[in-house]
């Protein structure tokens, strides 16, 4: 049977994370860091809400925690809008998740256009901005009282985060908007995502410089929220730096010129026999094909070590072929972003190159690809 990799409505979400659904045909993930999330801004607004209203008890701590799934179903339109913009554009959603820092659009794939970076970036503050403005609508005709304290968090809370998501700077949404711009001014989005990435740093240590020369022992909740948002910034940033040098590396990178000489061979010819007329023919890889020739397999290099060469007379050499189900065969004209793409989307040790009239160009193994990126300037 071919291996078949389940769907993202299949699959069971990660440890420490419960699905409450989906949006756009994407699973929705809390984090389980959301509780102490809950639990803090409880706590942070307890007094704010015994001087609106006293005598609430321990009623006021339930308060904040309404007010925390109020306010964590805002950033879940911000994502959402995300999400649906990348389907928009063709692109698959893997999950929604919200945690501990906000939310998160996992998007499989990569943008193929400046203008659909840019969109599908800039929706999600556009939406916190416009429920902001809306809160603060509802909050001025709200009269004194629990209820307009929540509105007027959600009115502030949805403004700042619609405005702070358009700072430019990874891995904000206003640094994919700068970066969709320079990709538009340069033709080449590594560049944007470079100046962006560099610019998400430089917010980070500011923020950092901030929470330390800024240190006030009277308050050191916000001293450690500044902390946390200026690692999750300066590692958001540092990790779409890295991905752009990466893809970099692999321009003009052409998969067939990395193809290994291959032998073809029926599957249930015995593997002595296979490895005999490899090593006659000076192959480097073995292609496994069925009785009408369409090829099946790849002989794994670590299967075949595995397998005692006394026993190589006596079995198929399928049995030591990997399956080419599932993402394994890839046209040798592939190259570039394209190969990267590919290779991310399906992660193997070897893929079958294919000509265009079908025929085989040859077996692209990953070491040679890692040994070729090495080789090459960083």
């Amino acid at each position: 049977m071919p291996e078949t990799s389940p769907s993202a409505e299949e699959r069971r979400p990660p440890p420490g994370m419960i699905r409450i659904g989906r949006i756009a045909g994407s699973p929705v993930l809390v984090s389980s860091s959301w509780f102490l999330v809950a639990a803090l801004i409880a706590y942070l607004m307890a007094p704010r809400v015994d001087q609106v209203q006293p005598g609430l008890g321990g009623w006021k701590y339930a308060v904040g925690i309404a007010f925390a799934i109020a306010l964590y179903g805002a950033i879940l339109l911000h994502e959402a809008s995300h999400a649906i913009a990348a389907r928009h554009y063709g692109l698959q959603v893997d999950s929604i998740t919200l945690h501990f820092l906000g939310g998160a659009t996992a998007i499989v794939g990569e943008v193929r256009r400046p203008r659909h970076e840019f969109w599908i970036a800039v929706v999600g503050p556009i939406t916190s901005i416009a429920v902001g403005a809306a809160a603060l609508l509802v909050w001025l005709v709200t009269p004194d009282g629990i209820s307009r304290l929540v509105v007027e968090g959600l009115a502030g809370a949805n403004l700042v985060i619609g405005v702070m998501n358009l700072v430019p700077g990874l891995p904000l949404d206003g640094g994919r908007v700068l970066k969709a711009g320079i990709w538009a001014a340069t033709g080449r989005d590594t560049t944007g995502t470079t100046v962006a990435g560099w610019t998400g740093r430089l917010l980070a240590v500011a923020l950092a410089a901030w929470a330390l020369i800024g240190h006030d022992s009277d308050a050191p909740t916000r001293t450690l929220v500044l902390g946390l948002v200026a690692l999750f910034l300066w590692f958001g940033a540092s990790q779409a730096i890295a991905s752009s040098r990466l893809v970099r590396r692999f321009d003009g990178l052409r998969a067939g010129d990395l193809a290994r000489r291959t032998l073809t061979v029926p599957e249930d010819l015995p593997l002595a026999e296979a490895i005999r007329r490899s090593q006659e023919d000076g192959a480097r890889s073995i292609v496994t094909t069925t009785s009408d020739g369409r090829p099946a397999g790849v002989v794994d290099t670590r299967a075949l070590a595995a397998t005692p060469e006394e026993r190589w007379p006596w079995v198929a050499v399928s049995t030591v072929a990997r399956s080419l189900a599932g993402g394994l065969t890839l046209p040798a004209a592939i190259s570039g972003p394209d190969l990267l793409r590919a290779l991310r989307e399906q992660p193997a040790s070897q893929y079958l190159l294919v000509a265009p009239d079908g025929s085989v160009a040859g077996v692209l193994a990953a070491s040679d690809i890692a040994r070729e990126i090495r080789r090459r300037p960083r």
